[in-house]
């Protein structure tokens, strides 16, 4: 079995993919990367094929399934102890595997992340030292449930800053796809049942900020919608760890989202209206 395995589950992500998995082959340690094309129409699958090297594991579905049932895919077809999930427009920064390797060497640890930063299409940073509000060293299962409930899973970070087990990724019963934007972090919960969670003040991912990433392309009702849902079921499934009152916080909080959203377009539309009549 090989220590760690980096699961890239891949649809349509040719003009992204090479670079990301260049920013994790050029990791100094041993591992193997799952390619996972999840029935791709442009050039995924090719690209994920051109890399010669041992360590590339490359895979294809023939039909196109659901994103949790796709990504669930892709860490079975892999067999490393550990595990890390890179969106394929994601990016890994030097020495970011060999970081949370070490550090979970601590068998108490279920869950390792680290501080993000945000790259645009081209690859420029954004923003840089973000994530884990109020998570930094060890923190037990509670502590960082209540915090995504209150804060919000887009306030932790994307997934390719976390590394976590097999085994506990296996007892929680892997990612749930019925609600995607959570998706990850709803895991990175649940797996803490079985351990600590180490927050990492390094900054060691880059999450793309695009046009064609899925998040860009999800309207702000269908993620604030799925938002309350995974706070709520939370909230259900921990009633010892989450109190009614991170729930309503949460609530709060998407409440206010969904206001200045209504906001920034109310005054969008009025200058439209004001060029208009000019």
């Amino acid at each position: 079995m090989t220590t760690l395995s980096i699961c890239v589950p891949a649809y349509n992500a040719a003009r992204t993919l090479e670079t990301t998995l260049r920013s994790i082959l050029d990791q100094d340690l041993d591992f193997e990367v799952a390619v996972l094309d999840n029935a791709s129409t442009d050039a995924t699958a090719e690209i994920a094929h051109s890399f010669d090297d041992h360590r590339v594991h490359p895979h294809h579905n023939d039909r196109l399934l659901p994103i949790g049932e796709n990504w669930n895919k892709a860490v079975a077809l892999s067999s490393g102890e550990l595990v890390k999930v890179v969106c394929a427009d994601d990016i890994l920064l030097p020495g970011a595997l060999k970081a949370q390797v070490d550090l979970l060497a601590d068998r108490e640890i279920a869950c390792a992340a680290a501080k993000f930063e945000v790259i645009d299409e081209s690859g420029a940073v954004e923003e840089t030292d973000l994530g884990l509000p109020g998570l930094l060293g060890p923190q037990p299962a509670g502590a960082l449930m209540r915090t995504i409930v209150r804060r919000g899973p887009a306030d932790f970070g994307p997934t390719a800053a976390a590394m976590f087990r097999r085994r506990d990724f296996e007892r929680a019963g892997g990612f749930r796809g019925d609600l995607v934007f959570p998706m990850d972090v709803d895991l990175f919960a649940r797996v803490c049942e079985f351990g600590l969670f180490y927050g990492m003040p390094t900054i060691l991912a880059a999450w793309r900020n695009s046009s064609f990433n899925l998040c860009s392309n999800t309207s702000t009702v269908s993620k604030l919608t799925e938002m309350a849902r995974f706070h709520h079921r939370l909230g259900r499934e921990y009633p010892d760890l989450i109190a009614v009152s991170d729930v309503l916080a949460g609530d709060l909080r998407l409440v206010r989202q969904a206001l200045e959203r209504l906001r920034i377009r109310s005054a969008d539309a009025l200058r439209s209206t004001r060029s208009a009549r000019r």
